[in-house]
């Protein structure tokens, strides 16, 4: 009997109209556009500006265009995980009212919360559940509303990130094809250096916490930039160890999207040209959990069946991570 494993067989995807570029920010906060293109290399970012959509709009759009591309079913969905650090609401599951809206009423959802790292998390999950053999279609989706909770008078910040989404339909693989390993790790220390102070049970929404701005992203930018270098690199040297490879035997990089100078320096560890290394952080921004799939997204047509692919992330908690993934299909 042929060993089952997730592949990656449909993507789909989708980000806002509206584009905040640099030379809009230099009207915002003290800041210009060769200060951020230089330390994080970012040009532009998209950002969902109607006030009454949230992130479930954003998943749902990227779900719709990859239903239409893949000409699939949403009734034959099993099961939908909404990675995502931003939910709509607490309690109410993103995910389940983004599975009803896209018409999978045939399967379960929950939203998976990992900061950065949600998607790379996701797909290991999504993984578990097609590999058990009692799943045979699983959509991740990976979305995020960013500017919801971002301080546009924090120069630190707000000039980082963006909104959007995409989507990636795993299915069962038996010709080998599909996620092969996986390396993820966690460390607590790391949580008073990215986080939101407020809105959660240990510091409740009050009017103190609004008028102190609380409720908003901060991060220590150099302590997370040192750790992120360090251990995004250590991960993929990890994977590719594990799995006997070099950084030669990879057809692509598919980093998330943070900084392009931690890009870069992952790239660098494993020995890879900029032609492997999908970057796509000077249109985008960090959209954090939808960085990874939004890559997919744009380079899908350049993706070849058997093609080698290594996946890293690292968000805030700290979580971080890698996973190798042989791709399923042609795509052009």
């Amino acid at each position: 009997m042929s060993t089952i494993k997730a592949a990656i067989t449909a993507i789909g995807g989708y980000v806002p109209d509206y584009i905040l570029t640099n030379q809009i920010l230099e009207t915002m906060v003290d800041t210009n556009d060769e200060w951020i293109t230089t330390r994080t290399g970012i040009k532009e970012r998209r950002i969902l500006k109607d006030k009454n959509k949230g992130t479930s709009f954003l998943a749902i759009q990227a779900a719709k265009d990859l239903f239409k591309k893949n000409n699939t079913d949403p009734k034959d969905i099993d099961m939908v995980i909404m990675a995502t650090a931003t939910p709509d609401m607490p309690i109410a599951v993103t995910g389940a009212y983004v599975a009803t809206q896209i018409g999978a009423i045939n399967a379960f959802s929950y939203d998976l919360i990992a900061a950065c790292s949600s998607f790379l998390f996701g797909m290991s999950v999504a993984a578990k559940y097609i590999e058990s053999g009692h799943h045979k279609k699983v959509l991740l989706i990976g979305a995020d509303k960013m500017s919801s909770i971002i301080n546009y008078e924090d120069r630190a910040t707000c000039i980082i990130f963006g909104d959007g989404a995409a989507a990636v339909l795993f299915e069962q693989n038996t010709e080998g094809l599909g996620i092969q390993d996986e390396y993820l790790r966690t460390d607590g220390a790391g949580r008073p250096h990215l986080k939101i102070d407020a809105g959660g049970s240990l510091l409740p929404a009050s009017v103190e916490t609004v008028a102190k701005k609380q409720h908003f992203v901060f991060q220590d930018g150099k302590t997370v930039f040192k750790f992120a270098v360090s251990k995004m690199a250590d991960v993929c040297e990890k994977i590719l160890k594990q799995n006997n490879l070099k950084g030669s035997d990879l057809d692509w990089f598919v980093p998330h999207q943070a900084n392009k100078r931690i890009i870069d320096a992952s790239a660098k560890r494993l020995g890879l040209p900029d032609s492997k290394v999908m970057i796509n952080i000077h249109k985008y921004g960090n959209t954090t959990s939808a960085t990874l799939p939004l890559c997919l997204w744009d380079y899908e047509k350049q993706l070849k069946k058997g093609d080698n692919l290594v996946f890293a992330s690292f968000g805030g908690g700290f979580t971080w991570g890698a996973i190798y993934l042989k791709w399923a299909y042609d795509s052009n």
